[in-house]
């Protein structure tokens, strides 16, 4: 296993089911999710955008190299995961940035999942059609 270096900042972020661990080190610029390009991992301009949110906050784009391990639930979740763990490691990186991140929102972990189904019954909250006769 490799060393982390003393300049590189790891956080985790969640969104559902999805789980992203985010490494960011000042740099080029460089984003990288899952040995892709942002672009390509996250195929709308608005996944993108959701993903990088975070950045865009702080006006701090093309100045850090980011790298985004993300497995789990489908592409909105994963986006959501990538942008609260982003926030995590940017506060790691500067404590400063606190304040900002927490007034737009980005520090908080979204917590809703999807319900459990319940037994004797068809889905989480669905019922069964009820026959009087």
């Amino acid at each position: 296993m490799s060393e982390v270096d003393t300049n590189t900042f790891v956080a985790v972020g969640r969104r559902k089911t999805s789980s992203a661990r985010v490494r960011v080190k000042h740099g080029t610029g460089q984003i990288a999710v899952n040995n892709r390009s942002l672009e390509s991992y996250c195929y709308t301009e608005a996944l993108a955008k959701t993903a990088v949110r975070p950045l865009l906050t702080l006006g701090l784009e093309g100045q850090l190299d980011i790298v985004v391990t993300v497995i789990g639930g489908g592409p909105n979740s994963q986006a959501g995961a990538i942008s609260h763990g982003l926030a995590r490691a940017l506060e790691k990186l500067n404590p400063e940035n606190r304040g900002i991140l927490k007034k737009a929102g980005l520090l908080t972990r979204d917590g809703r999942m999807k319900e459990r189904k319940k037994s004797g019954r068809p889905g989480a909250r669905k019922r069964f059609q009820f026959s009087k006769r």
